[in-house]
C-alpha cells in the first residue's frame, strides 16, 4: 500500500528509475474494458497481494482469479491476506483469461468454501491423526490424517479427519465411538470429518512380547499370542526409544494401516513377564540323527534331529540353532541329552538344553587324545600332548563343560582333526572335556638324583613384557662314567635363590615322552661358588648397563643395571665394586655387584726404576670407540731417541682424571705399575694437550657452541659435562680447551673446557682504591710519573720476602 501512495507523489516519480511493468498490470491496462461480465456474485478469499495488484481462491469452484486494486471497492489499506471478498467474474480483452472485478469486503458475515451438514453422524476411529508439530506445521498433511468410518444406506465409509477436529482437544483413539458433522469442499466435492466428540471408549485388548529387531526408525515385536512377527515405528513407543534393546518384554495395542497390522502404545514389561513356550521338567536321551551342519536345508530353522524312545517307540524330535548347550561340535551317533518344549503358541515340540554324555566317547570308535593346557589366551588356548610334538589350538567354544573355570594345567581329553580355517593341514583340538588332576603325564621323572655344576645361567632373550623367550641354562655332570651336559630352565629350581655359575647343584632328570628328550628339574643348590667374588672397578656407563675392569686390570665384564644391589644413580665411573662371574649364553657378566669403599682394592706398585714415560696412544679405550672389540687401551713408548718401543695397556682406572677422554693419537705421560701377577700396566695417565683459546658462542642447557671453527661454517660443539671447575658459563666467555674427533662419526667437539678468569688485583691495593675514592673532602693526589730506582729502572729487583728482625 505505501508503494501505492508513494506513486502518487509527483516529485518522487521524477526520482525513481523506469521499472518492468508486470505483464498483467500491462494486460490490465492496455484492455479499454472488461468483457463478458457475470452477473452472479462469488465469494472467496484473498491470497496474496503485491504492490498494485492481487489474487483470490474462490469458494465455490476450484480456480484462482487476478484482480487490479483499481477494482476493489474500499480502502486497500484495510485489507489483508485471508480476508473475505465478493466479486463479479470477467475476462480479460486480450489474454481471454478470467479476471476478478467490483471487489468487496465482506463484513459482519462468515464465508467459507465448505458446506456443513445439518445432521451428525455417529462412527469409530480407525486411524488415530497426529497433532502438529511443535511450531505449528506438518511435513505432509496426509501423513498426519486420522481415519473414521460410519454406515450410511448400507455402504461403508472412510473419511478424512484433523486432529484440530476433535473438539475440547479430547483424544480419541482407535475404535472409539465418536459423532461428527460431514464438510463437502464447494471445490472438489471432497468430504471429511469435522467437529468430532467423543462418545464411548474403546477397550483396547492388549497383547505382548519380545522385540526381535530393530532397525533405524523401526522394528519387529515377536508375539505371544500367534507366531508372528509384528511392526512397530519408533514413534509409537511410550518413553525413550533409547531405552528400548533387544530381547525386552512390551505390550502393546494393534491397529490395521495400509491393511496391514501394526504395533502402537507400546509400553515396556518387567523381564520374564512374556513366556512362549513351557520346558519339560524330565529329561531325555537320544541320539542326533542329522546336525545342523549336515542338514542340507539352510534354511529351515530347526534342522537338527534327534531320535529318542518312549514307550517303546521311536519318536523323533527336531531343534534350532540356540538350543544346543554351548558351540561345541556335534556328531551324528552323539548321546545327548535333552530337555522338550512346547511352544504355547502352536503346540509345536523341539529339543532344547542339549548336552552331549561322555557315554558317546565309550561306545564309539572315536580316537581321543589327552593332554594338558599350556597357554591360554582371549578366546583360544593351546594344549600339550604327550603324542605330539607341536602344540594342539582350540576354540573356547569347544570345552563341553562351561561351568567350571578354565585354568593353565588342566588335564583334558579331545579330539583331533583338521582346521577348517587353514590350507595348510593344520591341526586343532575339539569337544574338550576335563579330566581329574593327575591323570595326564607327559613327562618321566627318573627317581636317581645326581651332582652337577653349574655351565651356563638361563638368560632371557627377549626383555620386552608380552614376549619373554628364554634361553635354557646347562649344567655338567658324570653320568654313567661319562661327562654329559643336560639342560634346566628357571622354572625347574626349587631354590627361591638362583644359582650361579660354578656352583653345585643336586636335580633329578626328567624325560619327555613324545620326543625322549631330558632335561634337569628340582635343581637344589648345595654348594655355592665362593671363589666366583671379585672385585674391581667400574669403566663404563650407559643408560641401563655398564662395564667393570678387574683387579687385575686384564678383563672388562658386562653388567645390567637390575644386578646393582643398590640405585644407579649412586654409583659412578671408577668406584670400586664387588661382583660375581655368570656365564649367560656365550659370554660372562657381572651379577650382585655391590659398591665397597674405596680404598679397599690395594694399588698396584709403581715400578720405580722406570720413572715418567712418554708416549701415543695406539688404541683408546672401548668407551670411547665403541666399534673396537678390545676393552683396554694401548700407549706406545716413546723412547729416549725419539724412537717407538713396546707398548702398555691402560684402562679406566689408569687415568688421573677419568673423565677425560684420550684419543688414538695423543700424546700422553704416565707411570708402569705391576699387578701381582706380575703383569704391567699403564698408571696416572695424563694427556699432553695443546689448549686452544676461544669465546663462548651460544650456551644451552646440556651443551653449547665455542666461537672456533673446524669444520667450514660450523661452531666447535662441547657438553657441559666437560666444563671444569663447575663454573657456569655465558655467551662471550673467553675459555681454552682441547679439540677432540670423534672416532665413529669423525665430528670435532671441545673437552677439557675451562673458563679464562684474570688474576684478581692484590687485597691492598683494592683497599687502597676504596679509600681513595671514599675520601672525597680532602685535596686529591694524581701520580705524574711512576717511581724509577737507583738505576733509573722501574720496579725493584731485589725480592719481597717477610721482615726479620735483627738480634
Amino acid at each position: 500500500m505505501s508503494a501505492l501512495r508513494k506513486s502518487n507523489n509527483s516529485s518522487w516519480k521524477n526520482m525513481q528509475p523506469p521499472m518492468q511493468q508486470d505483464p498483467a498490470i500491462v494486460s490490465y491496462q492496455t484492455t479499454p474494458a472488461m468483457l463478458n461480465i457475470s452477473n452472479a456474485r462469488e465469494t472467496g478469499v484473498v491470497e496474496k497481494l503485491l504492490h498494485s495488484y492481487g489474487f483470490i481462491q474462490c469458494y465455490e469452484r476450484d480456480a484462482r482469479l487476478f484482480f487490479h486494486f483499481s477494482e476493489y471497492h474500499g480502502d486497500m489499506n484495510a485489507i489483508k491476506v485471508g480476508d473475505g471478498v465478493e466479486f463479479l467474474t470477467s475476462s480479460d480483452k486480450r489474454t481471454g483469461r478470467p479476471v476478478a472485478c467490483s471487489v468487496n469486503k465482506v463484513a459482519g458475515e462468515t464465508i467459507s468454501y465448505e458446506v456443513y451438514s445439518e445432521e451428525r453422524y455417529s462412527g469409530s476411529i480407525v486411524q488415530e491423526a497426529k497433532p502438529k508439530n511443535k511450531d505449528g506445521s506438518r511435513e505432509a498433511d496426509r501423513e498426519y490424517e486420522g481415519r473414521v468410518t460410519y454406515e450410511h444406506n448400507g455402504e461403508w465409509f472412510f473419511i478424512p479427519y484433523c486432529h484440530e477436529d476433535i473438539v475440547n482437544d479430547s483424544r480419541v483413539k482407535c475404535g472409539d465411538q465418536v459423532t461428527f458433522i460431514l464438510a463437502t469442499d464447494k471445490r472438489n466435492r471432497e468430504m471429511r470429518a469435522r467437529q468430532l466428540e467423543l462418545v464411548q471408549l474403546q477397550k483396547n485388548k492388549k497383547f505382548q512380547g519380545v522385540v526381535c529387531s530393530l532397525k533405524e526408525s523401526f522394528g519387529f515385536i515377536e508375539r505371544s499370542d500367534v507366531v508372528k512377527e509384528i511392526f512397530f515405528h519408533y514413534s509409537e513407543y511410550r518413553g525413550d526409544i533409547g531405552d528400548i534393546n533387544l530381547g525386552d518384554d512390551v505390550e502393546f495395542d494393534v491397529q490395521v494401516r495400509n491393511n496391514k497390522e501394526v504395533a502402537v502404545n507400546i509400553s515396556k514389561l518387567p523381564e520374564g513377564t512374556v513366556v512362549f513356550e513351557d520346558i519339560s521338567v524330565d529329561k531325555y536321551r537320544g541320539k542326533l540323527k542329522r546336525t545342523l551342519k549336515s542338514n542340507r536345508r539352510h534354511s529351515d530353522p530347526f534342522g537338527g534331529l534327534i531320535s529318542y524312545t518312549v514307550d517303546k517307540k521311536v519318536v523323533e524330535i527336531a531343534y534350532g540353532d540356540k538350543d544346543q548347550d554351548g558351540d561345541y561340535t556335534l556328531r551324528v551317533d552323539d548321546v545327548v541329552e535333552f530337555s522338550i518344549s512346547t511352544d504355547r503358541r502352536d503346540k509345536l515340540q523341539r529339543a532344547t538344553d542339549i548336552k552331549l554324555c561322555r557315554e558317546t566317547f565309550e561306545n564309539t570308535e572315536e580316537r581321543r587324545v589327552k593332554g594338558i593346557i599350556s597357554v591360554l589366551k582371549d578366546g583360544y588356548g593351546f594344549i600339550d600332548s604327550a603324542d605330539r610334538e607341536s602344540r594342539l589350538f582350540f576354540h573356547f567354544s569347544e570345552l563341553i563343560d562351561k561351568k567350571k573355570d578354565l585354568k593353565v594345567q588342566e588335564n583334558v581329553e579331545f579330539t583331533v582333526v583338521e582346521d577348517p580355517s587353514t590350507s595348510d593341514g593344520k591341526q586343532m583340538a575339539i569337544r574338550i572335556l576335563y579330566l581329574p588332576k593327575g591323570s595326564v603325564s607327559l613327562y618321566t621323572l627318573l627317581p636317581e638324583k645326581y651332582i652337577g655344576t653349574i655351565d651356563r645361567e638361563p638368560s632371557i632373550r627377549n626383555n620386552s613384557a608380552k614376549n619373554k623367550d628364554e634361553s635354557k641354562g646347562n649344567i655338567i655332570f658324570d653320568y654313567e662314567g661319562k661327562i654329559s651336559h643336560i639342560a634346566y630352565s628357571s622354572k625347574d629350581l626349587r631354590d627361591s635363590k638362583d644359582p650361579h655359575f660354578g656352583d653345585k647343584v643336586e636335580f633329578q632328570i626328567c624325560e619327555v615322552k613324545r620326543n625322549n628328550s631330558k632335561y634337569a628339574v628340582n635343581i637344589k643348590v648345595i654348594f655355592r661358588n665362593v671363589s666366583n667374588k671379585r672385585r674391581g672397578y667400574v669403566a663404563a656407563l650407559q643408560d641401563t648397563y655398564g662395564f667393570v675392569e678387574n683387579s687385575d686390570h686384564n678383563q672388562a665384564v658386562f653388567f645390567h643395571f637390575t644386578s646393582l644391589n643398590g640405585s644407579p644413580s649412586e654409583i659412578e665411573i671408577g668406584d670400586e665394586v664387588e661382583y660375581t662371574i655368570t656365564k649367560k649364553g656365550a659370554k660372562f657378566s657381572a651379577e650382585n655387584v655391590s659398591r665397597i669403599p674405596s680404598g679397599t682394592i690395594p694399588e698396584d706398585a709403581v715400578i720405580p726404576g722406570r720413572g715418567v714415560l712418554y708416549g701415543t696412544v695406539k688404541r683408546s679405550l672401548k668407551i670411547v670407540n665403541p666399534e673396537q672389540d678390545e676393552y683396554f687401551g694401548l700407549i706406545q713408548v716413546i723412547s729416549d731417541d725419539g724412537e717407538d718401543s713396546e707398548t702398555i695397556p691402560f684402562g679406566i682406572t689408569s687415568l688421573v682424571d677419568r673423565k677425560e677422554i684420550v684419543q688414538r693419537g695423543d700424546s700422553v705421560e704416565f707411570l708402569v705399575a705391576e699387578t701381582h701377577t706380575g703383569c704391567h700396566h699403564a698408571v696416572h695417565v695424563t694427556a699432553v694437550r695443546k689448549y686452544v683459546q676461544s669465546k663462548v658462542d651460544t650456551v644451552k642447557e646440556q651443551f653449547g657452541y665455542i666461537d672456533y671453527e673446524m669444520d667450514e661454517g660450523k661452531k666447535l660443539y662441547f657438553k657441559m659435562s666437560e666444563v671444569l671447575d663447575e663454573v657456569v658459563l655465558q655467551p662471550g666467555d673467553d675459555v681454552k680447551f682441547v679439540i677432540i674427533q670423534n672416532q665413529r662419526s669423525g665430528r670435532y667437539s671441545a673437552c677439557s673446557v675451562r673458563k679464562v678468569i684474570e688474576k684478581p688485583r692484590p687485597e691492598r691495593l683494592l683497599s687502597r682504591l676504596r679509600s681513595v675514592q671514599d675520601d672525597k673532602c680532602g685535596p686529591r693526589l694524581i701520580a705524574v710519573r711512576q717511581p724509577r730506582g737507583p738505576d733509573d729502572t722501574l720496579g725493584f729487583k731485589l725480592p719481597r720476602v717477610p721482615w726479620v728482625q735483627a738480634n
